[in-house]
């Protein structure tokens, strides 16, 4: 198991990516240089080879040097417990072939801008000596916004040289292998710009141009065909376009492109007006030319040749010159021609008699383990051993992959290794309660988790998990799993309203609401708000504070209190009837209205502070209070009359 490991010391792995038939590819984090990458585990065994490991990490590593906006770089080279892998850039996006299953064939403007990117990133490569040996689709990554990227040198050029030192084969895949490749020779930066031709027919058609039921049989065709025309199927595709296939792909390495340089420079001018009527390109005919006679008519597909295998080198048998026949010797001919024809009877009726019975490994990719293993032993195969291993694409139960592979030509009675997936890669979920949400969303996320949370006010810390679902201990696949997060939101929050001019009672009532707790911690005069009124607070009015918090409030005891003096004065009122008759000495008398004003600090002579009546003479005592610097009196009414008045000074004495 991968997933959730650290390799190196410093990738922690985080999800599988991808699988082919030499390697798997998940996302890691570097935890040093914090980013993203890839890292692709070969599954090539290395075990006992020593020679064969250290010329690998040497050729791999030679492939970091390359660096161009159009190669994926290589970041590092390592080995853990036998474990083999390449650090690499990562690419958000899909590979090239994906991308032309998906929109083939592609517009020759949308091809010739890729193909111009690629042969630049190949003639790059060449220029620092390294040949790729394996371009094809599959080996090339576009990023979302439509630019590629060549991964894979590093693989290609390294295990092809631990195979050929091996068994003299060749790592490739052979839709795409250069005839010098099929032959067994080695690869040269002329069978790179082969395979590009193949890739841009691809672009342009999507289809491959070659195809049969075996990969010999498509190796052949590679040997003995030319490349077919882009424009019987596409005749609105230029000549000139044309023309870069036909030369890229020519059979004799000679007449190809002398250079990716070269192929580069075409393609520049390649949709140029002046190159729309150029003529065909063609190879000089050379009469005295031994050939190979086309012979394979297959028309079924070989589908398995997408994935990089070993494939051992094809040698097919060439027809002999013909020489000018003798018109003296017939009998002598025609009699060699039955002895020939006799020959080719016997060794055919001998192989079918006594020769080894063999059989195409059939196509159980995809199907139940049971279902698989009938097939193969219908086919008189033995399964003589099943591996158990995860897999992105095929669920638990079916057969992956095969060793031989599928549709290899084997004597019946041989053993194949059915290799049964058990569904794509699981981890067990740790306990993240008690951790910060954000720093472990983001982490997790890096797996392919899908995260959601929900915030609940609490007293634990803001953004502390309170709960997970699913719960610790669980075994789940991170891109098919939801993780929901119960996260604290803190203690409730709540915004604190403008106090200021609040009486006492409606502190009371705010207090009651709001779920503070509300304490008056002075009383300060004040010449703007009236006594008992709040005239400041802390925290300061809009401040977030949480339930349960305590302000504090500052209220108002008025204005400033001046020293005051009291004057006091006593006024006998009189009485004077205005209705008096000596004769009538006993008649009752009539009221008069008299009424005070006062002017001091508490009153002015706007209002009577007193009114009432008399029938007699009356006594009242006045009180004048004066502020420090004040004037003020009195002065007594009665009906209209004033009878009696007085004005006091702050200063004056008090009697």
């Amino acid at each position: 198991m991968m997933i959730g490991k650290r390799i190196g010391g410093r990738y922690e792995v985080l999800r599988g990516i991808g699988e082919g038939g030499m390697s798997k590819v998940y996302l890691a984090h570097d935890i040093i240089l914090d980013r993203d990458v890839a890292i692709k585990v070969l599954n090539y065994n290395f075990a006992n080879e020593q020679d064969l490991k250290k010329r690998f990490q040497r050729e791999a590593l030679s492939a970091t040097s390359l660096s161009h906006p159009h190669i994926v770089n290589i970041f590092d080279v390592g080995e853990e417990e036998e474990l083999h892998y390449l650090v690499m850039e990562y690419i958000e996006g899909q590979t090239l072939k994906k991308y032309i299953h998906t929109n083939g064939p592609l517009p020759v403007q949308q091809a010739v801008k890729i193909m111009r990117q690629l042969v630049s990133a190949i003639s790059n490569a060449h220029h620092n000596g390294i040949v790729h040996r394996d371009i094809k689709p599959q080996n090339i990554l576009m990023d979302t916004e439509g630019n590629v990227k060549i991964t894979d040198f590093g693989i290609a050029m390294a295990l092809s040289a631990t195979a050929h030192t091996k068994t003299n084969s060749v790592i490739g895949t052979v839709h795409y292998l250069s005839p010098e490749q099929a032959r067994g020779g080695m690869a040269t930066r002329k069978s790179d710009i082969y395979s590009l031709g193949i890739v841009f027919y691809e672009l342009l058609t999507g289809e491959l141009p070659f195809s049969a039921e075996t990969a010999v049989a498509i190796a052949l065709k590679h040997l003995q065909e030319e490349t077919p025309s882009v424009r019987l199927a596409y005749p609105g595709i230029p000549q000139s376009v044309e023309n870069v296939i036909l030369k890229a792909t020519a059979k004799d390495a000679t007449y190809r492109y002398q250079s990716s340089d070269e192929m580069y420079e075409d393609l520049l001018t390649v949709l140029s007006p002046e190159r729309q009527r150029e003529e065909k390109f063609t190879i000089p005919f050379d009469d005295d030319q031994t050939r190979v006679i086309p012979a394979i008519t297959n028309s079924s597909n070989y589908d398995d040749t997408d994935a990089t295998k070993v494939i051992e080198p094809v040698v097919p048998e060439p027809v002999q010159q013909q020489k000018k026949k003798r018109k003296k010797w017939p009998i002598v001919v025609g009699l060699s021609a039955v002895l020939l024809a006799a020959a080719v009877i016997l060794v055919v009726f001998w192989s079918s008699i006594f020769g080894p019975k063999t059989e195409l490994v059939p196509d159980v990719v995809g199907l139940d383990e049971a279902v698989a293993i009938t097939l193969l032993e219908e086919k008189g195969f033995v399964v003589e051993e099943k591996v158990e291993d995860y897999s992105y694409e095929y669920p638990a139960g079916q057969v992956f992959r095969t060793n031989p592979e599928v549709n290899k030509q084997l004597e019946i009675g041989s053993s194949v290794t059915i290799f049964v997936s058990i569904g794509k890669e699981t981890m067990e979920l740790t306990n993240y309660v008690n951790r910060d949400y954000e720093e472990i969303a983001n982490f997790l996320e890096g797996f392919g988790f899908k995260i959601t949370s929900e915030g609940v006010f609490s007293d634990a810390p803001k953004g502390q998990i309170l709960k997970q679902i699913p719960e610790a201990g669980e075994e789940v696949v991170p891109e098919e799993t939801e993780i929901i997060f119960t996260v604290s939101a803190g203690k409730e929050m709540k915004t604190l309203a403008d106090l200021t001019n609040y009486s006492r009672k409606e502190l009371d009532d705010y207090a009651e609401s709001s779920g503070f707790n509300i304490f008056i911690v002075s009383s300060e005069e004040s010449e703007t708000v009236p006594e008992g009124h709040v005239i400041s607070q802390k925290p300061s009015p809009d401040s977030e504070l949480e339930k349960g918090s305590r302000v504090d409030v500052v209220v108002s005891k008025g204005k400033e209190k001046k020293s005051v003096k009291v004057f006091f004065d006593t006024v006998t009122i009189p009485y004077e009837p205005t209705n008096y008759d000596e004769e009538d000495e006993y008649s009752s008398p009539e009221p008069q209205i008299v009424k005070i004003y006062i002017q001091d600090s508490k009153h002015s002579m706007t209002d009577p502070v007193a009114e009432f009546t008399i029938t007699e003479d009356t006594k009242r005592e006045i009180t004048v209070e004066l502020e420090e610097g004040q004037r003020g009196g009195y002065k007594v009414h009665r009906d209209s009359l004033i009878i009696a008045e007085r004005t006091f000074n702050y200063d004056d004495d008090v009697e």
